[in-house]
């Protein structure tokens, strides 16, 4: 079976876009930075449902990482990602001087979605996805976009940015991803030690406390947000942040108050060395972790 042509020169990715709409095809992409793993296949394969022509994108976006962050390490296999991505028709896999060109200066400022959660402990980061994301958004043109869960907060924010630009893209959220244990998939796993593997685990059974919890009637937010610090607090190296959250705005929900239909329970923490995280929507999502 032939894979996904691979393009690295953004006009040619944007003259193969233009000719699929020419010819009556919905376009379908699915940004990533590669190391691909069966949650971003989910994201192919809902964007091959939704679509005629789909786009892969495959790019580890410097102005995403801060000085201190794994841009060096970060896993990379493009060989390996082109063996998977059999529902693919492109695969744009541009170096950096293709999508940032001598002289560029231009950023997409993310705002008041990026005050918490993630925002605080990675100040660059959100700006590097809005800017790259926008980028890919105008070289593939009018598509749908299908973007996991997992990563919440950019979700959030890649929604707001076609909003407030008028971007002709549909952006849609997938499902969070995860291994038959509760851990929710990430590149990053790999970075993760036989005990590492183990005590990630707390993620999601910290989440998985919380929405039994809210499933059982529980709306105190200290309580709520209390289960899942608890368990994630006994394995974690360090905790950037357990936040319960307005799943709108993303404004922090005050421990003293009670929680309304719908909240965000969002994690963000360090296991060894790696950091990692996950969320879940109380009221909408079931517990990833099985019942002990």
């Amino acid at each position: 079976m032939p894979g996904p042509i691979v393009l690295r020169d953004p006009e040619e990715v944007r003259r193969i876009c233009d000719e699929a709409r020419a010819s009556g095809k919905r376009v379908g992409l699915v940004p990533t930075m590669g190391a691909l793993h069966e949650g971003h296949l989910a994201l192919v394969h809902e964007a091959r449902r939704r679509s005629d022509f789909v786009v892969v994108t495959i790019f580890v976006n410097p102005t995403q990482f801060g000085p201190n962050e794994d841009l060096a390490r970060y896993p990379r296999d493009l060989e390996g990602d082109l063996q998977k991505l059999h529902e693919a028709d492109v695969v744009f896999a541009p170096d950096v001087a293709a999508m940032y060109p001598p002289g560029d200066e231009t950023r997409v400022r993310a705002a008041g979605l990026a005050a918490h959660l993630c925002g605080p402990h990675r100040p660059v980061h959100f700006e590097g996805v809005a800017t790259v994301v926008t980028k890919l958004f105008a070289i593939v043109g009018a598509s749908t976009a299908v973007f996991g869960k997992k990563d919440f907060q950019q979700l959030a924010i890649i929604r707001r940015l076609v909003t407030d630009l008028f971007l002709p893209v549909s952006v849609v959220g997938h499902p969070i991803v995860r291994e038959a244990d509760g851990l929710a998939m990430s590149s990053r796993n790999a970075y993760l030690s036989a005990d590492d593997r183990v005590r990630a685990l707390s993620l999601s059974r910290g989440l998985s406390a919380a929405a039994r919890a809210f499933g059982e009637g529980e709306r105190r937010a200290g309580t709520l947000r209390g289960l899942v610090h608890a368990e994630v607090e006994r394995a974690a190296t360090s905790i950037d942040y357990v936040t319960l959250a307005d799943v709108d705005t993303l404004t922090p929900i005050d421990e003293a108050s009670l929680v309304g239909k719908r909240a965000l329970l969002a994690i963000a923490c360090r296991i060894g060395g790696t950091r990692l995280i996950d969320n879940l929507v109380l009221g909408e999502d079931p517990p990833p972790h099985a019942q002990p």
